[in-house]
């Protein structure tokens, strides 16, 4: 049966999700399309406000009540059954709850207050794992312990008896990922998971995360803003700019041969490896408009060096490379199908 295993574990199509404040409109996320692979990481990379975490918490229907899907559709392709289109169900559907924290899982951006600070890192992890599988307290408790160990808490067993307040930031990011990773989800999100995390910390985790990717071969959305880490944990990567996937490539496509303005001003903004002392980094112009911004022709024209007349008034269409390798640009389009 292994031949019948789709090869993408999860496909995003034309996703538009809106927020309704007050009397405005916030187009988040404006027909988002991309594809996970099955085992592999794929990097959602953008400035802050580009819509990265809004898809993400899309995908798990974990939306504030403002917020809404409006259009497109979100499929799961598990490793064994039937796909399941997850944007059929409801935010408090059944269906819902039963795959998010078991099959699909996520590491939120901020422990502080994600975990509950009146019960024990035990018996938060101890309950996802309950939650989703028929076990005692028992054998719950001596998965979580050794879970705990296998992520390098010391002393996990005196550890699973405190409280998130005990836990400094790296190690309560460990935690994250053990809740995360207790029912061996085939899909882990994180978003920004090292945000708040010195550069130490952060390798340590990011190399926590690609053992555990490796060992139960979890595919992984990888949400952030840093190429540095995009550079190191993926292979495949989506980059986004006001709600919209401008580009889509292989990790070797977007770093070598990237083809839309914004990707190569955001890596021309980053340093690297042999750059002299006196190089500096280049900014790009501009800040990034207002979510509630319409626009009539690309949304990054504004702030593009290459922008023509034509750019300011309708939108670019999706170009398709053979080598699989999407660029959203106006420039690109007389080159369609390579």
């Amino acid at each position: 049966m292994e031949n019948n295993i789709h090869e993408n574990v999860l496909e995003v199509r034309d996703l538009q999700t809106r927020f309704r404040v007050q009397k405005r409109v916030v187009n988040a996320v404006n027909g988002v399309t991309f594809e996970l692979k099955r085992g592999k990481i794929l990097g959602i990379v953008g400035e802050s406000g580009c819509g990265k975490s809004v898809t993400a918490h899309s995908i798990l229907q974990l939306l504030p009540k403002v917020g809404h899907i409006e259009n497109g559709s979100i499929t799961y392709y598990p490793r064994e059954g039937e796909a399941k289109v997850l944007t059929d169900y409801g935010p408090k559907s059944r269906e819902i709850k039963k795959i998010r924290g078991k099959d699909i899982s996520m590491i939120f951006q901020d422990p502080m207050t994600t975990l509950n600070p009146v019960y024990t890192i035990g018996s938060q992890i101890v309950e996802n794992l309950r939650k989703h599988e028929k076990i005692t307290k028992a054998e719950a408790k001596e998965r979580t312990i050794e879970l705990l160990r296998k992520l390098g808490i010391p002393n996990p067993e005196i550890r699973f008896n405190e409280y998130p307040h005990q836990f400094s930031g790296g190690m309560k990011q460990r935690v994250m990922i053990a809740i995360a990773m207790v029912c061996n989800p085939e899909i882990l999100i994180a978003d920004e998971p090292t945000t708040a995390l010195d550069v130490t910390i952060q390798a340590q985790i990011l190399g926590l995360m690609r053992s555990l990717q490796e060992e139960h071969g979890t595919s992984i959305v990888m949400i952030t803003h840093n190429m540095g880490i995009v550079a190191q944990m993926c292979d495949d990567v989506a980059v986004m700019y006001m709600g919209r996937v401008v580009e889509f490539g292989s990790l070797k496509q977007i770093f070598t041969e990237p083809k839309h303005p914004y990707t190569r001003a955001l890596l021309r903004s980053v340093p690297v490896l042999g750059m002299g002392k006196d190089d500096e980094l280049e900014t790009i112009e501009g800040s990034t408009p207002d979510a509630s911004t319409v626009f009539e022709g690309c949304e990054f024209a504004e702030r593009c060096t290459q922008a023509r007349p034509e750019c300011f008034k309708r939108f670019p269409k999706d170009t398709t490379y053979e080598d699989g390798h999407k660029v959203r640009c106006i420039l690109f389009e007389e080159n369609e199908n390579g």
